[in-house]
C-alpha cells in the first residue's frame, strides 16, 4: 500500500471514530477501520482486563468464524495463554520498549518480534486463517490491550511494512479511544446528579420522549413513578444542610434499590427533594408493588418523614398518553394528592373510578378540584 493510501487509511479511521457514539460504536469503528487499512478478512479489539487475568475480546468484525459474534459477551483468554502480554506488554513497554507490533502464520511467527503464542496459531488454523497482524495498545501510558487483524489461508501473509503499519494504526486506535472516554465522562456527568449519582432531570426527559415514542409505536407499558421526600426543610432547618444532603444520598440509595425490582428502570433525582423511576414494559402492577416498597423504606430511614410517592402508567384506565408531558403531569397530581393525604402508600392515578380526581386534577390544572389547586411547574413539560 502506498504512502498517500496509508495515509488516507489513518484518517478515515480517526475520523470513524471520532463519529463514533458511545463506546462500542467506536470498538467497531477502530476494528473495521484496521482491518480495511491492512487489507484484512477479519479483526477484533481485545481488552486486558487485569484484575481477572484475561484477554477480553470487545468487538470481532470482518468474516467470522463459526462460535464468533461481533460484539460477544464472554469470549475472553487467560493471560496464561498469551505470553506476550505479560510479558511484552507489561515488562518491555514499563521498562521503556517500544508497543511494537507483530505477525503470526499458521505456521508459526513470520515477522516482527518472535511470537510466544502457540494459542494464536492454533486458532489460526482452526478459523481458517492463514496469518495475523497483532498490535498492542498503551493508553494514558499503560497496555490497554490489543488490535488484531487477520487474513484468510492463502492469501498474501502480513509483512514487516504490515506490522509497523499496524502499529501507527494501535495509537491512532488509542487516541480514539481516549477521546471517547472524555466524550463519555462528559456526557455522563451532564446526564447525571452530582449529590446522589441518579439521573438527572435532563436524562428522565430524553428517556421519557423515547419511551412515550415506543409507546405510541408498539403500545409498550410507560410507567412513572414521582416521588417528593418529606421533611427535608426540617432536617435542613434543624440538624444543617450536611444532615439534609446525607438524607438526600440515602433516598437516593433506596430508590436505586427499589428501581432494580423494575428491569431497565431509570432512577432520578429531578431537583431539590423530588426524585422518581421511570419504567418501559414492567406490567403497571408491578411498578405499583415496586413503589409501595419505596415508601416502606423511606419511612425507616433515620431522617425525614417518608415519602409521597405518586404513580402514572399508560396501562391503567387514565385516556390517551400523547407526550411525556401528560404523564409527568399524571403521576406529578398522583403525588400531590399523596403529600395532601399523607399517604403512606403510593396513589396510583386511574384507578378510582371513571371520575378519578388525579386524572381530573391533571388534565384541568387551572380548575379547583375537591377544594385542592395544583399549580404545575412548567419545568415539567419536557
Amino acid at each position: 500500500m502506498g504512502e498517500d493510501r496509508r495515509l488516507a487509511a489513518v484518517v478515515a479511521l480517526a475520523q470513524g471514530m471520532a463519529a463514533a457514539h458511545g463506546s462500542r460504536e467506536a470498538w467497531r469503528a477502530a476494528a473495521a477501520g484496521a482491518c480495511r487499512a491492512l487489507g484484512g478478512s477479519f479483526a477484533a479489539l481485545s481488552v486486558w482486563e487485569r484484575e481477572l487475568g484475561r484477554l477480553r475480546v470487545l468487538v470481532n468484525v470482518g468474516e467470522l468464524a463459526e462460535g464468533e459474534e461481533e460484539f460477544p459477551e464472554d469470549e475472553a483468554y487467560p493471560v496464561h495463554q498469551f505470553a506476550e502480554i505479560t510479558e511484552f506488554l507489561h515488562e518491555q513497554w514499563a521498562g521503556g520498549g517500544e508497543p511494537d507490533a507483530w505477525v503470526e502464520t499458521a505456521e508459526g511467527p513470520a515477522a516482527g518480534r518472535p511470537g510466544y503464542c502457540h494459542q494464536r496459531v492454533a486458532a489460526l488454523r482452526r478459523r481458517g486463517r492463514g496469518c495475523c497482524v497483532v498490535a498492542p495498545i498503551v493508553l494514558h501510558g499503560r497496555a490497554w490491550g490489543e488490535l488484531y487483524v487477520a487474513r484468510p489461508a492463502g492469501e498474501a501473509v502480513f509483512g514487516r511494512g504490515d506490522a509497523d503499519f499496524a502499529t501507527v494504526l494501535a495509537s491512532v486506535v488509542a487516541a480514539g479511544l481516549a477521546q471517547t472516554e472524555r466524550l463519555e465522562e462528559v456526557r455522563r456527568l451532564a446526564f447525571t446528579d452530582s449529590l446522589t449519582g441518579l439521573a438527572n432531570r435532563r436524562a428522565v426527559d430524553v428517556r421519557l420522549e423515547r419511551a412515550i415514542e415506543r409507546h405510541r409505536r408498539d403500545d409498550a407499558v410507560v410507567s412513572l413513578v414521582v416521588c417528593d421526600l418529606n421533611g427535608l426543610k426540617r432536617v435542613n432547618d434543624t440538624h444543617g444542610h450536611a444532615a439534609g444532603d446525607r438524607l438526600l444520598e440515602r433516598f437516593g440509595s433506596v430508590l436505586s434499590l427499589c428501581g432494580a425490582m423494575l428491569p431497565g428502570a431509570l432512577a432520578a433525582r429531578l431537583g431539590g427533594d423530588e426524585f422518581c423511576l421511570l419504567a418501559v414494559g414492567p406490567p403497571a402492577d408491578q411498578v405499583v408493588k415496586a413503589a409501595g416498597e419505596l415508601c416502606r423504606r423511606a419511612a425507616e430511614l433515620e431522617l425525614g418523614d417518608g415519602v409521597a410517592c405518586g404513580v402514572a402508567s399508560t396501562e391503567d384506565p387514565i385516556g390517551p398518553v400523547r407526550s411525556a408531558r401528560r404523564l409527568f403531569r399524571l403521576a406529578d397530581a398522583a403525588q400531590y394528592r399523596a403529600k395532601a393525604e399523607r399517604a403512606a402508600r403510593p396513589v396510583v392515578a386511574g384507578r378510582a373510578g371513571p371520575d378519578d380526581p388525579v386524572v381530573r386534577l391533571a388534565d384541568e390544572p387551572s380548575r379547583e378540584a375537591g377544594g385542592e389547586r395544583r399549580r404545575f411547574r412548567g419545568r415539567h413539560a419536557p
